[in-house]
């Protein structure tokens, strides 16, 4: 497979075997960037469903410790 761009041939600056000599650059290729399509939007009800079940469960641990407290001082 050979790289994007003009012939080795055909490029001034060039050495033999297709190196480039002292002080110059090499040639520009072309190239591609970017998305070859739109990306979807991420869903906002995953992020609002985990905190729910974190805050249910977390107050759930609450509640159990304050009855046990109550428990404990009876």
């Amino acid at each position: 497979m050979t790289a994007p761009g003009p012939e080795p041939d055909e490029v001034p600056g060039l050495e033999r075997g297709g190196s480039v000599t002292p002080g110059d650059t090499p040639p520009d290729a072309g190239q591609t960037s970017g998305l070859s399509h739109p990306q979807p939007m991420p869903s906002k009800k995953g992020p609002v469903l985990a905190l729910v079940i974190i805050g249910i469960i977390v107050l759930g641990v609450a509640v159990f410790f304050v009855l046990r407290a109550i428990d404990l001082l009876d």
